[in-house]
C-alpha cells in the first residue's frame, strides 16, 4: 500500500444532509435512509456531517440516527444553517456537534394526521405519545436535560441560537470560534424563542379588559350626590 493511498484511507469524509427527509424520493433532493446509507457505506473513517435541514419524517430520521450512532469512526456533526424537527434528532447522534453562529435548532412535539373515529384518533394519540419518548431519548443522551424540562421544551416548540444551543447541551461548540472562552464571553446573546410564549403573549392582549360591574342603585345614588 502506497503512501498516498494509506493518506486517502485517513482522509475525514464529508456528507451533507440537505433538505427534506423522507422514507422515499419524490422529486428527487430529499434524503432518504437509502441513499444516506450508501454514503455513509462508501468509505470508512472519520466523518463529518453537514446538516441545513427543516425535517421530514422522524421514522426516517431515526433510522439516520441509528446508523451514525452505530458507525465506527468518529462522526463530526456541523449545522450550518437549521436543524429543526427531525433533522435536530440526527444532529444529536454526532460525537461532536458544532453549529454555525448564524444557524438554529429547532425542537417540537411530532405531528401526524389521522383519519378515522374516536378509536383510531386516539390510536395516533397513543402512537405520537410514543414517537414523543423516543425522540427524548435522543435530546437526554446528548444534553442529560431531565426528560421533564425536554419535554416541555418541545411542548412549546424551542428553537435556539447557537450560543443557547451550546448552553443547554445540544451542541458542543460554535464554528469559528477560537476557543471556549471567547464563546463565553464574546458578548452574543443565547436566545431562544418559544411560538408556546408568543402566542400567549399575544392572546393575553387580545383578551377584553376586565369590566367592573357597578350596581345600578348605587350609581344611582351617586349620580345624585354629583347633582346635588
Amino acid at each position: 500500500m502506497g503512501k498516498n493511498e494509506t493518506e486517502e484511507n485517513h482522509e475525514e469524509r464529508i456528507l451533507l444532509l440537505n433538505g427534506q427527509i423522507s422514507d422515499e424520493t419524490w422529486f428527487g433532493d430529499e434524503v432518504t435512509p437509502g441513499l444516506f446509507r450508501d454514503e455513509l457505506n462508501a468509505g470508512s473513517g472519520d466523518i463529518t456531517v453537514w446538516i441545513n435541514s427543516s425535517g421530514g419524517d422522524c421514522f426516517a430520521a431515526a433510522q439516520i440516527y441509528n446508523m451514525l450512532m452505530d458507525y465506527k469512526g468518529n462522526v463530526n456533526v456541523k449545522i450550518d444553517g437549521l436543524a429543526a424537527s427531525a433533522a435536530s434528532v440526527i444532529a444529536m447522534a454526532g460525537t461532536t456537534v458544532e453549529m454555525s453562529p448564524v444557524a438554529m435548532l429547532m425542537i417540537h412535539n411530532p405531528m401526524t394526521v389521522a383519519i378515522g373515529d374516536s378509536a383510531e384518533m386516539q390510536k395516533a394519540i397513543d402512537m405520537l405519545a410514543e414517537v414523543k419518548e423516543s425522540i427524548i431519548n435522543a435530546y437526554n443522551l446528548k444534553t442529560n436535560m431531565s426528560r421533564n424540562k425536554i419535554s416541555k421544551l418541545m411542548d412549546a416548540e424551542t428553537w435556539m441560537n447557537a450560543k443557547k444551543a451550546v448552553e443547554l447541551g445540544f451542541a458542543d461548540s460554535i464554528m469559528f470560534s477560537e476557543n471556549k472562552d471567547n464563546e463565553k464571553n464574546d458578548g452574543v446573546q443565547a436566545m431562544l424563542f418559544s411560538r408556546q410564549a408568543v402566542t400567549n403573549s399575544l392572546m393575553s392582549k387580545l383578551t377584553p379588559p376586565k369590566v367592573n360591574n357597578v350596581d345600578a342603585g348605587q350609581l344611582q345614588k351617586r349620580l345624585s350626590l354629583i347633582m346635588h
